[in-house]
């Protein structure tokens, strides 16, 4: 013990020293290159933001052209000016070109960016009793891989040929041709570039954040008393390790394509009457490399959104999390299993119905670990003291919505019936409620929680109750009709539905009535954001000083004061005792115990 406690005191005095030399930074140093992994985390906060206001402005805009299509919107003119919408009317060329950037956005920079940079920065390091990241420089260099890819993203929208317009998933030859399409040419070239910088710094990030939960770890926070957020954080990182650099070398191939003559992706191919000299090429190449990285991708973007959702929901039901070591479990076997069902997002490619059947299982198979983390969610919540914050109402909303999209996921997963819906609005509607929606509420969630640990403010939370119903109705009122759209045969990035007029005039009269209430739906939830936005910004100026520990929660963050400081903790840093979901426990006579309370004479841990 005497060597232990000599450890901590002298990691205390270099630490110290540490301290000193930071209180000289200036503004550069201390809010734009930031080495502070607090700082880092709200940077990517706000930029992902950002993004994310980006992506649900082109929604909307896609989503006018589609519920009244043809006609004409003054709005459409001045945003993307008479090239692209000429007398208000929405262009063909520019419909793929926003559905495009909305989708890479979404997926990458909002959620990716919005859930991991943010959380894994803020919470490792403190819920884990260490002073910072691993590395700061790399941490820093993370971010401004980050900022640049999304300033090459948002600048791909502005160049004369247009953004990418093949679809978030870039499949060739359409984003290998530069020929093909105007959005195929330089826009299509910003967008290889911003995805090849944003995976660099997806990567240091995602290395960082393993070495500090392996290494950094105060005294007594053994692996096994960390809080589900940093379980779930660190598998995510491992997964971003394993998957990204799949998705780099598809775009560096598709680069090559591009700009070097080669045909990894191309073969026998006529545009405009020319035969290409491309042979030997194929497109399925593509389909593999991107879907390896494409699945595990929405754990990458679940698995910080569940974790947070783990802790709020334990906290604000007073109660300890059901089933601890399943949900660790749940989480590295999801982890493990999203590396095995790419497949099923090719089923119709021609692949054998042999190992159709094999990627069939694995995907069904996935289903039993994510069934043990919403069981356990609804058996915390059963009989607890529920308090309904915010974050409360965006996690269990979260768990909704979980729900409601993995039992469209197990139609999705059975190959027979995937093939007669494939590419439908159907498969739309159902990754934007299981990775879209709950992912979006479990970055709320996170920030309703956890702003004042990030600002040292509370945000309002009448504004946060109006925010969170207003964005529950829009969003289920968005998504859930898709299914019925889906279902009457409407294939995804059309840009009118007219030509089923000679088909089946029924089924285009219900499309075009839900995709007005849709579009309307949509308005509705963009407008919900606003008071976000607000509230958001205005507390982090204007709203009441937070104290130390608002929500009574357990884990080492809220021990830390409320006032930032370099390296978190003033003197030594915390000792653990106990896990982290001591609430409402047998025989105490108080409502939580923080895990740096030593166990009582006679206490067991849990």
């Amino acid at each position: 013990m005497a060597s232990i406690s000599e450890e901590i005191k002298n990691h205390g005095k270099h630490d110290d020293h540490h301290d000193d030399h930071h209180h000289e930074e200036h503004f550069v140093s201390k809010y734009i290159f930031s080495q502070d992994h607090k700082m880092i985390g709200k940077q990517f906060l706000i930029t992902a933001v950002f993004m994310g206001v980006i992506a649900m402005l082109l929604s909307i805009l896609f989503r006018l052209q589609l519920a009244w299509p043809g006609e004409s919107f003054e709005t459409l003119s001045f945003f993307l000016g008479e090239k692209w919408a000429p007398e208000g009317v929405l262009s063909e060329d520019m419909y793929l070109g926003l559905v495009t950037i909305h989708g890479t956005i979404m997926v990458f920079f909002l959620l990716t960016g919005g859930l991991s940079g943010t959380f894994s920065n803020l919470l490792i390091p403190l819920q884990l009793g260490a002073r910072d990241m691993a590395s700061g420089f790399l941490n820093m260099l993370s971010y401004w891989f980050f900022f640049l890819s999304s300033v090459l993203m948002v600048v791909s929208m502005f160049v004369h040929t247009g953004p990418a317009m093949a679809g978030w998933t870039i499949y060739p030859p359409l984003s290998a041709l530069p020929q093909a399409i105007s959005g195929s040419g330089l826009g299509m070239t910003l967008w290889l570039f911003s995805m090849a910088i944003f995976i660099a710094g997806s990567l240091l990030g995602s290395l960082n954040y393993i070495v500090t939960v392996f290494n950094l770890r105060t005294v007594g926070m053994k692996m096994t008393r960390m809080p589900l957020t940093i379980w779930a954080f660190f598998v995510t990182a491992i997964l971003g390790v394993l998957s990204f650099p799949v998705l780099l070398s598809a775009a560096l191939l598709l680069i090559m394509d591009r700009m070097a003559g080669t045909s990894f992706y191309l073969s026998d191919i006529i545009v405009q009457g020319e035969m290409l000299t491309n042979h030997g090429g194929s497109v399925l190449l593509f389909e593999h490399l991107f879907w390896f990285l494409g699945h595990p991708e929405v754990y990458i973007v679940l698995l910080p959104a569940l974790g947070l959702s783990s802790e709020i929901i334990a906290t604000n039901s007073r109660k300890p999390i059901f089933g601890y070591r399943a949900m660790i479990a749940s989480i590295l076997a999801i982890g493990f299993l999203s590396f095995i069902v790419w497949g099923h997002h090719m089923f119709v490619t021609g692949m054998n119905p042999f190992l159709g059947s094999v990627f069939v299982f694995t995907t069904l198979l996935i289903a039993i670990p994510s069934a043990i983390k919403v069981f356990n969610y609804l058996t915390t919540l059963w009989r607890g003291s529920i308090i309904f914050t915010p974050a409360m109402l965006f996690a269990i909303a979260l768990v909704s919505t979980f729900i409601t999209g993995g039992v469209t996921g197990i139609i999705l997963a059975d190959s027979a019936l995937d093939i007669a819906i494939h590419d439908t609005y159907f498969v739309v509607a159902h990754f934007h409620i299981v990775m879209g929606m709950s992912a979006v509420f479990g970055m709320f969630a996170g920030v309703y929680h956890w702003f004042p640990k990030m600002y040292g403010k509370m945000l309002n939370t009448r504004l946060g109750y109006v925010h969170f119903w207003l964005t529950l109705i829009g969003a289920y009122g968005v998504f859930f009709p898709m299914h019925f759209v889906g279902i009457a045969g409407a294939p995804r990035r059309y840009y009118n539905y007219s030509v089923y007029e000679e088909f089946d005039t029924n089924s285009l009269d219900m499309m075009m009535d839900l995709n007005v209430i849709i579009t309307g739906f949509a308005i509705m939830a963009a407008l919900a954001q606003l008071i976000f936005l607000f509230n958001f910004f205005y507390s982090i100026y204007r709203g009441p000083k937070a104290p130390q520990n608002p929500w009574n929660s357990t884990t080492l963050e809220w021990t830390t004061p409320v006032e930032h400081i370099h390296g978190n903790w003033p003197g030594d840093l915390p000792t653990v005792h106990r896990w982290p979901y001591d609430y409402s426990k047998p025989g105490s006579d108080v409502d939580f115990i923080p895990q740096n309370v030593p166990l009582a004479e006679g206490e067991e841990e849990h």
